[in-house]
């Protein structure tokens, strides 16, 4: 009796202690993968993303129809994801970061260790640098999915096409004064790209004396990138400054907008990439891997975003050759050195 009672005492130790030890790895965190017990590419991946997260949800589902994989999409502001992966470096919850407004960000985080090398059989052979535009990071650090061009949002029942600005120096004509919006350089990677370009393209002095009039001419200067775009729509504003997508969207749903490429202006890549040390790098990069097959990139397409590859058609007036055709080489390395100090004196000269 004895034996049999110590024995029953023995196995209901047992029981608690294994069942204690599965509530360590149960609920909390953005996601938990391994599923499948190990690091491969079964379980779930995490993909931090700024995107709209109908957009990037759209993306995950498809891929996870394709391949079997569960999609956590974690979406949030570019700044407030990579302060997220600054905090969780060491324990990383994420395993793919898509999206940021174009390169600049994910030039910086690869200076902080954030992303981990990984290049997709589709882009090994694309050149780093193509017709002024950065496609890929040179030791494979990120890799462009669609590319994003700078201009001008108007109202066609405004102003025809010959009306509107049709290059950068023309949004200084006293006909748009207190008729432009552009995002904050201090807030906004979209703006601070505007500024780094015409530094580049003027110098220093002659850019800064080109922004005292462009600010004297808007007649709001929000934080948010797609606000001035928002506001054409609103008849907020004649002119606002944003990237083509978000006149685009609106287009498509039905709002009176639409878009000028400037004569020469930023075209810039929107990468994937693989977060340094992920939960689950194999599921990353088959993650990345899928962003530049057709079904994604049509995807990107039917969003009205411009598909980096040239086996999906554009479903805006504005496709990959003419954006091309538009570009202006910028010196990314002058960009990384000089971006903070820029946005540091933007906010003393006009804030």
């Amino acid at each position: 009796m004895k034996k049999n009672f110590l024995f029953t005492a023995l196995m209901f130790l047992m029981l608690v202690v294994l069942t204690a030890c599965a509530d360590e790895g149960g609920e909390g965190g953005v996601a938990t993968n391994n599923d499948d017990g190990g690091d491969g590419e079964g379980g779930s991946i995490t993909v931090y993303s700024p995107e709209t997260p109908e957009f990037t949800q759209e993306l995950a589902n498809k891929f996870e129809e394709l391949h079997g994989i569960n999609v956590n999409v974690h979406y949030a502001g570019t700044n407030v994801l990579v302060n997220q992966m600054m905090a969780e470096q060491g324990n990383p919850q994420a395993d793919v970061w898509y999206g940021g407004g174009g390169i600049l960000p994910f030039e910086a985080a690869v200076e902080q260790g954030l992303l981990e090398q990984y290049t997709p059989e589709a882009a090994e052979d694309w050149e780093v640098v193509q017709d002024g535009i950065k496609y890929k990071h040179e030791d494979g650090y990120y890799t462009g999915v669609e590319l994003f061009v700078l201009g001008f949002a108007y109202n066609p029942d405004n102003f025809s096409e010959d009306e509107v600005p049709n290059s950068w120096d023309e949004l200084l004509d006293p006909e748009w004064e207190n008729g432009l919006q552009f995002p904050n350089p201090a807030a906004s990677g979209t703006a601070t790209l505007m500024v780094m370009d015409q530094m580049m393209r003027q110098g220093e002095d002659s850019a800064w004396e080109y922004f005292d009039t462009l600010v004297e001419h808007a007649n709001s200067i929000p934080d948010s990138g797609s606000s001035p775009t928002s506001a054409v729509s609103l008849g907020e504003t004649d002119i606002g400054i944003g990237f083509d997508f978000m006149a685009y969207e609106q287009q498509s749903n039905g709002e009176s907008v639409d878009f000028i490429i400037p004569d020469l202006t930023p075209v810039i890549a929107n990468p994937a990439a693989l977060v340094a040390d992920s939960p689950n790098p194999d599921g990353g990069k088959l993650f990345i891997d899928f962003m530049l097959s057709d079904e994604a990139q049509q995807i990107i397409a039917d969003w009205q975003h411009l598909p980096i590859s040239e086996n999906v058609e554009s479903q805006t007036p504005l496709d990959l050759e003419t954006a091309k055709e538009h570009a202006v080489e910028l010196d990314i390395d002058w960009v990384n050195e000089n971006y903070d100090r820029v946005r540091d004196e933007w906010r003393n000269r006009y804030q």
